[in-house]
């Protein structure tokens, strides 16, 4: 089954961090990637600009209305992703644990739909 795992962070807790520690998180990162990717689980991932070079978008009444940032107002602000195929939830938690910003944040596990078998009406 198909997992997106969605990493939340609040920027603040960046605040302080030094150089040797970014870069050691970061070592963490580079190697999360391709050990993933040779169990053949990562699908995807990649990391998010700031939520400052954010752009929502809505259609109200038929008028496209667009706004700087994000929708919701949180501390915690969404960093980055991987798209995993994990046999059941506990692997996709496996996974999770090990992304290094879980331990400053969280990360949301939430299945993917499967439409491959709905019938496409525009087929």
């Amino acid at each position: 089954m198909q997992y997106m795992l969605l990493i939340y962070v609040d920027p603040a807790t960046y605040e302080g961090v030094t150089e040797a520690e970014n870069e050691a998180e970061m070592a963490e990162y580079f190697a999360l990637g391709p050990s993933l990717r040779e169990r053949g689980i990562q699908l995807s991932g990649e990391a998010l600009q700031p939520v400052t070079t954010a752009t929502t978008v809505r259609v109200r009444d038929g008028k496209t209305l667009t706004t700087d940032g994000p929708f919701a107002e949180t501390k915690e602000h969404l960093g980055g992703f991987y798209l995993v195929d994990c046999a059941n939830l506990d692997e996709a938690i496996d996974v999770a644990k090990r992304i290094p910003d879980v331990r400053r944040g969280s990360v949301e596990i939430r299945p993917v739909v499967d439409f491959s078998n709905v019938p496409n009406p525009n087929a």
